[in-house]
């Protein structure tokens, strides 16, 4: 019997229709470009962030605002019992939310500054994803992507809370996605390379070091935020199913650069 290779491919495979995201850190930047995408393409998404916008987005019922500290735990739980309550289910989570505070070699960085950061962008990154991974497991499906940055996989100066807290959390999505793997649960990361946003305005504004990011670049050329979309959708979406565990860098050739 000759086995059927035809290859079926979806109309719908980077759909969101239907599904329920949380999506932290979204009053701007990239987690307020990609609740936006994830909206645009179907999905119903929770806006985890520290204020509300005072105008709810009438036009827009499928994006919803929560205001969430990510650091405190208290939140966080009633962030998730509210999605779970209005919807009953949890289909997608990125962990955008962070910080960055920079301007000291590692002998002078800050200890408050350290603790600050290590509290919003790996601590909080482990508590929300536990909370939803609870959920997800009872649904056996679900995913969770991770935001880190090139600063994961490479050192650099004045900000080793930063560099730290990244490499930890590229390190923390291949724990959970070892023992989320048997919940059909999936866990990647999405790694940034520059990206003109309010965490680089001080780097872009620097003439200098504006330029020298840009030939860093294969692509010789900052990211905006619309390259950010197509990759989260493909992470969020069933056209990445048989994907967990990995680092998906959208950095314009940053890793890939040698002299």
């Amino acid at each position: 019997m000759i086995q059927d290779l035809t290859i079926k491919i979806r109309d719908d495979i980077f759909s969101l229709k239907g599904k329920v995201a949380i999506v932290t850190g979204t009053s701007r930047g990239n987690g307020k470009a990609i609740a936006e995408a994830f909206t645009k393409a179907g999905a119903i998404v929770y806006c985890a962030q520290r204020s509300i916008p005072e105008i709810q987005q009438e036009k827009n019922i499928e994006q919803r605002f929560i205001r969430t500290d990510v650091t405190s735990k208290k939140d966080l739980e009633h962030l998730i019992d509210i999605v779970v309550k209005e919807e009953g289910k949890i289909d997608i989570l990125v962990n955008n939310a962070g910080i960055s505070i920079g301007g000291k070699t590692s002998d002078e960085y800050e200890e408050e500054d350290w603790e600050k950061t290590y509290l919003t962008n790996l601590k909080a990154t482990f508590l929300l994803s536990q909370l939803v991974a609870r959920v997800m497991m009872k649904q056996e499906k679900g995913a969770i992507i991770n935001i880190t940055s090139i600063n994961a996989e490479s050192g650099f100066p004045n900000n080793p809370a930063y560099v730290a807290s990244k490499g930890a959390v590229k390190q923390l999505t291949k724990a959970f996605a070892y023992d989320l793997g048997k919940y059909n649960i999936r866990v990647n990361n999405l790694g940034l390379g520059y990206f003109k946003t309010d965490m680089t305005k001080k780097s872009w504004d620097n003439a200098l070091l504006r330029q020298e990011r840009t030939e860093h670049t294969l692509l010789r050329r900052w990211g905006d935020i619309e390259d950010l979309i197509g990759p989260a959708i493909f992470l969020a979406s069933d056209a990445s199913c048989y994907m967990t565990g990995q680092d998906l860098y959208v950095d314009g050739g940053w890793l890939a650069k040698g002299i």
